[in-house]
């Protein structure tokens, strides 16, 4: 049995719509953020790094969202592009542009106290450059014209994709103002599964 450690509005979201994409049998153990569960030894023992999302796939424990996901997408076919094609190396690109581009600027904006005494200027300097950013997301989707990040095919990009547009909304110039990314980011929202997850998530308006 899957088990995803996870926490609401987390970067466990994303793994958490892969595995409703799925279809497979998988628990959910919120880790009690608000009360520091995930700096517990019995957390740390998991995940080292004290930062959610954790999976527990039998005996494989598996931290790092994208690390999550790509490992799903091998265990259930159907949601990355075949290994050795074009495609798939354009799926490997885009997950490690998405967590150690995008996801690492992101991060200096929510936590800019962790950078420098100057909090506010760290913050404004990240929004900036995620910026552009957004904008390249957005050329990509107008390059290829598909319904999804890598084109015609649903792939574990589209979840984490969503999840890092989504961390966005509360910028000035959110990820959902640019057309064709705005446009695909409600695609990914109005999907059965994502649904599901922003009922069980409890998510608040606006979602992204």
């Amino acid at each position: 049995m899957i088990e995803l450690h996870y926490y609401p509005s987390n970067a466990s979201f994303a793994p958490h719509i892969l595995l409703e994409e799925m279809g497979i049998p998988y628990t959910l153990r919120q880790v009690d953020r608000a009360n520091n569960e995930h700096k517990s030894p019995a957390y740390l023992k998991l995940n080292p790094n004290g930062l959610i999302p954790t999976l527990v796939d039998g005996d494989l424990v598996l931290y790092e969202t994208a690390a999550i996901l790509m490992h799903l997408a091998d265990c259930h076919p159907g949601f990355a592009p075949a290994p050795g094609t074009p495609e798939r190396a354009q799926y490997y690109k885009w997950m490690v542009w998405l967590t150690n581009t995008l996801q690492a600027m992101l991060i200096h904006y929510f936590y800019p106290d962790r950078m420098a005494t100057n909090a506010d200027e760290v913050k404004a300097r990240a929004e900036a450059q995620v910026a552009p950013m957004l904008d390249q997301m957005d050329a990509e989707l107008v390059r290829h014209g598909g319904p999804w990040f890598l084109g015609e095919q649903y792939t574990a990009v589209d979840p984490l994709a969503f999840m890092l547009c989504r961390w966005t909304r509360m910028q000035a110039n959110p990820a959902k103002t640019r057309p064709a990314l705005g446009a695909y980011l409600k695609r990914v929202f109005e999907r059965e599964a994502t649904q599901r997850v922003v009922a069980k998530e409890k998510l608040p308006d606006p979602v992204y």
